[in-house]
């Protein structure tokens, strides 16, 4: 079992302080912590971080008693510096005191090679060292469709900046692979994470990862387990109105996620999650979620 907090709240603040709270772990106390948020362009909510929950993410950290503090991104098609500076990024690592490690500059030797057993990367991939070796891992990622063969793009698809993109070849593998939704899965295989945090406050329906039809849905979603966080997202665009590549089948047979199981990174079923709430609201909205794996 694993266990998914579901937020009903346009506070970005209190969703992500009730996530932390709902979810009552201590992955960070003395780690050194390296944080994910996505940024793949600096593009408004729901195409990238609203920063209220990015900073509150960082007050948590530090809360909670992190050593440090890294925050390790690339963007993508975005320029990763500049999205950056668009973002605030600089001005909030000055006031928080966290270090930024641009993924898209690094040298040859913060990269580690990973090539799983029966990988669909051709020959494997390199994979971002920072989070191979980091003691603990904080993520938040949106809610929206992916209009390049994604299909979707919650937490699964949010590691896929951690693979490079300057220099290499990768993302045109990636992108004109008909294994693309497995091979997301795939880069998952390669690291650990402790929390994630998905704000679902606004939501791309259509369209994405960049630019989409937004609609409001009010929602935090929390926990450790990615697949589990991912079939939430999938059962609340569907709840939305979503495209028919995220509207068809059983959720747990969408590509991404059923590779996700047949790699072990996570649950296999729905019947495994158990949901924890903060209000009635939410948990009529939980209700609504349960309606779309029946």
């Amino acid at each position: 079992m694993t266990k998914i907090a579901v937020i009903s709240t346009n506070d970005r603040v209190y969703g992500v302080n009730k996530s932390f709270e709902l979810l009552d772990i201590e992955p960070i106390k003395g780690k050194r912590v390296v944080l994910k948020p996505n940024f793949n362009t600096a593009d408004p909510p729901p195409a990238s971080t609203h920063m209220d929950t990015f900073r509150q993410i960082l007050v948590k950290i530090q809360e909670m008693g992190a050593k440090s503090i890294i925050v390790a991104e690339r963007c993508g098609p975005a320029n990763t510096n500049e999205a950056f500076r668009k973002k605030g990024l600089y001005e909030l690592a000055n006031e928080f005191g966290f270090d930024i490690l641009n993924l898209e500059t690094v040298s040859e030797d913060q990269w580690v090679m990973k090539n799983l057993d029966g990988s669909h990367w051709k020959n494997g991939f390199l994979f971002a060292k920072v989070y191979d070796e980091a003691e603990c891992v904080i993520e938040t990622c949106c809610l929206k469709t992916h209009q390049y063969g994604g299909h979707f793009t919650l937490s699964l698809k949010n590691a896929t900046a951690l693979v490079p993109r300057v220099g290499y070849k990768y993302m045109n593998e990636l992108h004109s692979s008909p294994h693309q939704r497995k091979m997301i899965a795939e880069i998952n295989a390669a690291y650990n994470w402790d929390i994630i945090i998905m704000d679902g406050v606004l939501a791309f329906v259509d369209g994405g990862p960049m630019e989409g039809t937004r609609r409001e849905a009010s929602v935090f979603v929390a926990g450790t387990d990615k697949i589990a966080i991912d079939a939430v997202g999938v059962a609340l665009l569907r709840i939305l109105g979503t495209t028919p590549e995220v509207s068809e089948g059983p959720i747990f047979e969408q590509e991404q996620i059923a590779r996700a199981v047949e790699l072990g990174i996570g649950i296999s079923s729905f019947e495994e999650i158990e949901f924890i709430t903060d209000s009635h609201k939410s948990e009529e909205l939980v209700k609504q979620i349960r309606n779309e794996f029946s």
